[in-house]
């Protein structure tokens, strides 16, 4: 059996800072579950632009408010308490928090490394 707090992920290397957004990864591909799980929060006032080539992910608001905006289509989905979006298409996307940071939990499949960064298209690389 596995099991972490938040607060000590959060007190580790499993903690990633970027400008727009903190990613907790509490699961990882090393802990051999075929996913990850994250808790990620997006800062008020921010855009983030995110194209998961290599991954899905499923994403479930805990707290805060925002929008996700579609770039294929240029459709946009409010973001509140309760909203699960799930990017089964590799959608490239702006996600957007508004009126306060969005906490969010974030499900990767396949698994992240918990090294991956972001490139200049928004996209985590495939990990071997």
């Amino acid at each position: 059996m596995i099991v972490r707090t938040l607060k000590e992920c959060e007190a580790s290397e499993r903690c990633v800072k970027a400008e727009t957004w903190q990613s907790v990864r509490m699961l990882l591909k090393d802990d051999n579950m075929g996913f990850s799980f994250h808790i990620t929060t997006i800062y008020k006032g921010t855009e983030t632009h995110i194209w998961y080539q290599n991954h899905l992910e499923s994403v479930y608001c805990m707290s805060g408010y925002g929008e996700v905006e579609t770039l294929a289509d240029g459709k946009v989905y409010p973001i509140e308490p309760g909203t699960l979006y799930i990017l089964d298409k590799h959608d490239e996307h702006l996600l957007r928090a508004t009126s306060e940071d969005m906490v969010m939990a974030c499900v990767f499949n396949p698994p992240l490394s918990g090294k991956e960064v972001h490139d200049e298209n928004g996209v985590y690389p495939l990990s071997e």
